[in-house]
């Protein structure tokens, strides 16, 4: 197999002291191939560890134990070169798009500075056409969008220029940490259909960071979901959305709100309720507190994921019987269902 274009390995983050701490993301092992044009989701509640699991991978916070790996090399070895194509492969939108912006320079500004910091273009009228193909991507008329400062443009309008800078650069990996959750949800539709583009007509692996389970429904192909740092169950997005088989995912299901009046909406109140106790450190299953079907065992020892099916995984006794999945394999369930 050929070397990963991003790698996790064993990577723990924690933030805080040695007397009060929090363990933000807990040995995640996670390899990203080029060949993988897929969209995977990293969801879970606030807190769960996925934006922390996204800062890692492009390179804003360091490890406290582990390595993230960039084409097999760990990030903070990169040399110079080496950093710089790192910089322009690996992209990200965000969730907040007033934060993205200098509102002293223009949108122009904005989009030219890639073109010319990473040479994409020989000329101006070439940078030129290059910024109204990206515009057109996601939905915006340049004539009413460039020469504009970012004050003069919508919500909607700014996120989209994140998503259409991403595009100019043609990244091999892109990474969105809850890019729909501050825009109308008119607008909603037009991101993801340019994230899905970009991820379609490239074939760019996109990983879609968000606590919105009906939107990761819709866009993503895996989903991996988290909770407290740890992987509670992982594989194909369709197969685990209409069919949850751990305890915490099945609260997360339970709670969206799906257009038919005739599917129940809600029904895990004893979970809830149990989710006021304060998470404190557990040697067991993290969930095991929340969880109605705990046992002893749950308190003891945290479960390893155990495989459900081909293309779905879970940390959850309740499947003891069945194969280990060991971490390092984590993407053995990323199969078409």
């Amino acid at each position: 197999m050929s070397t990963p274009l991003l790698e996790l390995k064993n990577v723990t983050k924690i933030f805080g002291t040695k007397r009060e701490h929090t363990v933000a993301l807990e040995d995640m092992t996670f390899a990203v191939q080029e060949t993988f044009p897929k969209i995977v989701t990293i969801a879970g509640e606030s807190g769960s560890g996925k934006t922390t699991m996204g800062m890692l991978m492009l390179g804003f916070y360091s490890p406290t134990f582990g390595n993230v790996l960039y084409r097999g090399q760990p990030l903070s070895d990169l040399d110079r070169a080496t950093r710089f194509r790192y910089r322009r492969e690996i992209q990200a939108v965000f969730q907040d798009p007033f934060a993205v912006y200098n509102p002293f320079y223009k949108v122009d500004n904005l989009l030219s500075i890639p073109i010319k910091n990473f040479k994409l273009a020989r000329s101006k009228s070439e940078a030129r056409e290059l910024m109204e193909e990206a515009l057109e991507r996601v939905g915006l008329r340049p004539e009413e969008t460039l020469g504009r400062y970012p004050h003069q443009l919508s919500g909607g309008q700014r996120q989209r220029i994140a998503v259409a800078r991403a595009l100019l650069l043609k990244p091999k990996l892109l990474i969105t940490d809850e890019p729909v959750s501050m825009v109308d949800a008119s607008l909603r539709s037009t991101i993801l259909k340019a994230l899905r583009g970009l991820n379609r007509d490239f074939g760019v692996p996109l990983f879609y960071i968000t606590h919105d389970l009906t939107t990761a429904y819709h866009i993503s192909d895996f989903i991996i979901i988290l909770y407290h740092g740890s992987v509670m169950e992982v594989g194909n997005v369709d197969t685990i959305i209409r069919n949850p088989q751990h305890p915490y995912t099945k609260l997360l299901v339970s709670s969206i709100p799906w257009p038919n009046p005739d599917l129940p909406w809600g029904g895990a109140e004893d979970m809830i309720q149990k989710s006021q106790v304060a998470f404190k450190k557990i040697t067991g299953c993290k969930f095991a507190p929340r969880c109605p079907y705990k046992f002893d065992l749950c308190e003891t020892k945290a479960p390893e994921l155990f495989m459900i099916e081909q293309d779905r995984a879970a940390a959850c006794y309740l499947y003891r019987d069945n194969e280990v999945l060991k971490r390092e394999e984590l993407s053995r369930v990323f199969v078409e269902a």
